[in-house]
């Protein structure tokens, strides 16, 4: 890994890593200062001429034998998850396998996606040309990722990356950085030229910097809208990708399959500790199977253990940091004041914060209109499919929405309908594979991510065109 040196003088060049659960100091990260980013840049610049003249076969062999080190290893990279992000244990031990099948996919990708053959002779006065296009690397990203997923979202920006040929700048979050300098070290241990990534651990300041660089070609941000709307001022003429909220409605009809949407929403809602941007946030339930549902949903949330993410049997872990989990009780508190009524939860213990049921949101709340990111969850009353829907599309942004229904027909139709980039029949809004496409609709949204299309938003085409001048 490529980590420039900076001199330290005081405390404050470095920044301290702690559990989110307990407090206890995980680990300590150099605070990169604005004025780093010349190093930095310099760095990527020798990176990309580096991965640009790999091999196709060397791009893959790195990212298939760190998958196979990351899959040896999972037990140690889950523990880090839960030391640093507070996610359980098992969550953590399921999001070190997706990034193992995310540089897997990677891989594949360096092997298959490198253009085709143009049909020049399909169109009239081409016939004497023939040629093909490829997929050439950008250059400089700057990849900026968020705390929710620390290694498997690093994952979803490095290996398409990497697979194109390009040179990385990762920016992790400040909370959660070391299970990203964990991965960066093992893609060097797989063959990677240390210079092909660099971890830049750091504040704003520092981001500004290398977003505004004339030398990045592309920012690939995961994150909330304020610090989107931040970059795109500051970016310039560049290539955005972002991943930005969601608030995620689910829609249950009266002939689903009961007992499945009620276990499926209660994982959708309440998975990672609700710090989601797929979780399922709102419910919107049909009249005739509302009390049942409302039954069941409270009855499983009220059972789900949360707490220490280290016991195996924790099911909802803390939130990031205390801040963030007296943040979700105010958000809460102020819609219980406009009439919302509490079904269950709302008990805070410093960064834990226990899983969360109301009904009754006034519709102009924050609880309603904005993302959450908690284990928050809103059950609503509908009466039709096209209540629900309007309902549904009410926020001006949106990554998942879900619908359970045995009905072929209302299905299709809330797929047509629901302004969302993936919809999920029969299933909450979290589900999410690693190989499909994955964004947003509506306001915020910029590229996809999933393996082959961050692949292709991360590369160019090149047009050859050979013309035969012996006819």
């Amino acid at each position: 890994m490529n980590m420039p040196e900076f001199p330290i003088k005081t405390p404050q060049g470095f920044i301290t890593v702690t559990n989110p659960f307990d407090g206890v100091e995980v680990g300590t990260v150099v605070n990169i200062p604005p004025e780093g980013t010349s190093m930095l840049i310099q760095a990527a610049k020798d990176g990309a001429r580096v991965c640009r003249n790999l091999s196709r076969y060397d791009r893959a062999r790195v990212l298939e034998t760190c998958a196979s080190l990351v899959e040896r290893d999972k037990d140690t990279f889950a523990e880090l998850i839960v030391a640093e992000a507070g996610k359980t244990i098992r969550q953590a031990a399921k999001e070190v396998m997706r990034c193992v099948n995310t540089l897997k996919l990677s891989a594949d990708e360096a092997r298959r996606n490198s253009g085709e053959v143009i049909p020049f002779d399909a169109y009239q006065g081409s016939g004497n040309r023939q040629g093909w296009f490829s997929r050439e690397p950008l250059g400089i990203i700057v990849a900026i990722t968020p705390y929710n997923d620390p290694l498997n979202l690093v994952a979803h920006k490095l290996g398409p990356a990497i697979a194109g040929g390009n040179s990385v700048i990762l920016k992790p979050s400040e909370l959660t950085p070391l299970s990203a300098i964990k991965l960066v070290n093992y893609l060097v241990a797989a063959g990677l030229p240390s210079n092909v990534v660099s971890v830049a651990t750091g504040g704003a300041a520092l981001g500004e910097a290398l977003v505004s660089s004339r030398d990045v070609r592309m920012v690939s941000f995961t994150g909330g809208f304020v610090t989107g709307e931040k970059i795109a001022r500051s970016a310039g003429l560049k290539k955005l990708a972002m991943d930005l909220g969601g608030n995620a409605p689910v829609i249950v009809m009266g002939d689903c399959e009961l007992e499945r949407a009620v276990e499926s929403c209660i994982s959708g809602a309440f998975w990672a500790a609700g710090q989601n941007c797929i979780g399922t946030q709102r419910i919107l339930i049909e009249s005739r199977i509302y009390d049942a549902f409302r039954e069941r949903f409270v009855a499983g949330a009220r059972v789900l253990k949360y707490g220490n993410p280290a016991l195996a049997d924790t099911d909802v872990g803390p939130m990031i940091n205390a801040q963030a989990a007296a943040r979700t009780k105010q958000i809460v508190d102020a819609a219980i004041s406009k009439g919302a009524r509490l079904l269950c939860g709302n008990a805070l213990d410093r960064s834990t914060y226990s899983p969360t049921v109301l009904e009754e949101v006034d519709f102009e709340c924050d609880l309603w209109r904005w993302e959450v990111f908690s284990p928050v969850v809103v059950l609503q009353r509908i009466e039709t499919l096209d209540e629900a829907l309007a309902l549904a599309n009410d926020p001006e942004y949106s990554l998942h929405a879900g619908i359970f229904t045995e009905n072929l027909k209302t299905a299709l139709k809330a797929a047509k309908r629901l302004e969302a980039g993936g919809i999920m029949i029969n299933d909450s809004s979290d589900y999410r594979f690693d190989a499909m496409p994955f964004g947003g609709f509506k306001y915020g949204s910029l590229g996809r991510e999933g393996v082959r299309f961050a692949y292709e938003e991360m590369t160019q085409p090149k047009v050859v065109c050979i013309r035969n001048t012996h006819e």
